[in-house]
């Protein structure tokens, strides 16, 4: 049996023999089993639940465990997806928990396990290439190389402050780096990482306050993509909003890097609402666009995004974007109790077929799992399972790829 964790009042974390693990899928807790789970991987991370009784099963019967426990989840590495979310018992006076992928953890054999499966090779993304003690030293020479440049000192804060691995990449000269133009957006998502309303939870980080002119994005983008081991520029971040929104400066900053350098690849995460925008930055030249979607159900994505656009807008700009050549891949947006609910599964389906995407990039969605249960329905018929969920996309699209992460493709 796996042995259920709790964390006591002063957030030290331990394992409750004789009470078995138990993990949710929107709202609805089972016992889980070693079929569930995989050994915790390098650079996972453990956390207590503020306000979250721990929940266990014994004799059969789900229950708090005795005494004032608090739940204990865990927040995988990049490379690994969750399968199911901790399970807990929410108090009155719980506070809305901070922007984390919560997932399932237990004991077994004084070994921890999580309730997740591998689904990517993260060799590249793994945490030990990051944060080193040089960074500082490494940040100090491109600050040299470049000049002064507005867009240099914003990534610089974002490596040293939020340890965003894209904006270290810039100063490592390797992959993808990002490269954030918009402070607006087109959406108001509930689990958006830059930007949440006064008395919600924390943003993990601040949004960009400036529209960097297109000589900044065109120097560092140049900069990268001739520097860099397969150099990836990418537009639209976690530190601003809707990079489609800044268009005009995003298209003559491509027109503009591709008369000094035809090195790497320019690519653009995006909500893909802004159809306009987002075919005049096809036109500029874009090579590869990773679209943000949790849904193939317009009213499971509008309840998600809380948007001005619909998902037929979604379709539009990726029907034009396929027809120009840009490799597309999808950011779906995984919680379990969600997209793998039957009707949502027949929804992927159709949408993946009508939009004829490269790739599937399966993301953790990091949120207050009752936050989103508040906002989106879950639970209307019994999951069929994320590794089951995953299984299907894979056998219904053998020639599209399933992973996390960004490839560095060539398209044009």
């Amino acid at each position: 049996m796996l042995t259920a964790l709790y964390a006591d009042g002063n957030g030290e974390i331990y394992d409750a023999p004789g009470y078995g693990a138990v993990g949710r899928s929107g709202f609805s807790d089972v016992a889980l089993t070693m079929d569930d789970v995989i050994p915790l991987p390098e650079g996972t991370d453990l956390m207590f639940l503020p306000g979250r009784s721990a929940l266990a099963m014994k004799s059969g019967r789900t229950s708090p465990i005795a005494g004032p426990l608090l739940a204990v989840a865990a927040v995988l590495p990049v490379g690994f997806t969750r399968t199911w979310l901790p399970a807990y018992v929410k108090q009155e006076d719980a506070p809305l928990l901070p922007l984390y992928g919560y997932t399932a953890v237990a004991s077994y054999k004084d070994k921890l396990y999580v309730a997740a499966v591998k689904s990517d090779d993260n060799e590249k993304w793994h945490p030990h290439r990051y944060n080193t003690t040089d960074l500082p030293d490494k940040i100090a020479k491109v600050r040299k190389d470049v000049g002064a440049n507005r867009l240099i000192e914003h990534l610089a804060r974002c490596s040293e402050e939020w340890h965003c691995c894209t904006a270290e990449n810039l100063f490592y000269h390797r992959w993808e780096a990002g490269i954030p133009v918009s402070p607006t957006c087109n959406a108001h998502c509930l689990g958006c990482i830059s930007l949440q309303p006064a008395g919600c939870c924390p943003s993990s980080q601040s949004r960009i306050a400036f529209i960097p002119s297109v000589e900044e994005v065109a120097a560092v983008a140049v900069y990268h993509l001739r520097t860099a081991s397969e150099p990836i520029i990418s537009f639209g971040q976690g530190c601003e909003g809707e990079p489609s929104l800044a268009a005009d400066t995003i298209a003559e900053s491509i027109t503009s890097i591709r008369t000094e350098t035809e090195c790497g690849v320019i690519n653009m995460n995006t909500n893909a609402g802004f159809t306009t925008g987002i075919k005049k930055i096809v036109d500029a030249g874009l090579d590869t666009m990773r679209v943000s979607v949790i849904s193939g159900r317009e009213q499971t994505h509008q309840s998600y995004y809380r948007c001005n656009y619909s998902l037929e807008d979604v379709k539009k700009s990726i029907a034009y974007a396929k027809a120009n050549g840009v490799y597309v891949s999808l950011n779906m947006l995984l919680f379990p109790g969600l997209n793998d609910l039957p009707e949502e599964v027949v929804a992927w389906l159709s949408f993946i077929r009508e939009t004829g995407i490269d790739m599937i990039q399966l993301r953790n969605l990091n949120i207050d799992p009752d936050l989103l249960g508040s906002q989106v329905e879950l639970d209307k018929a019994k999951p069929v399972g994320i590794k089951n969920f995953i299984n299907t996309l894979r056998r219904e699209f053998p020639l599209i790829q399933t992973g996390n992460f960004s490839r560095y493709i060539k398209s044009r």
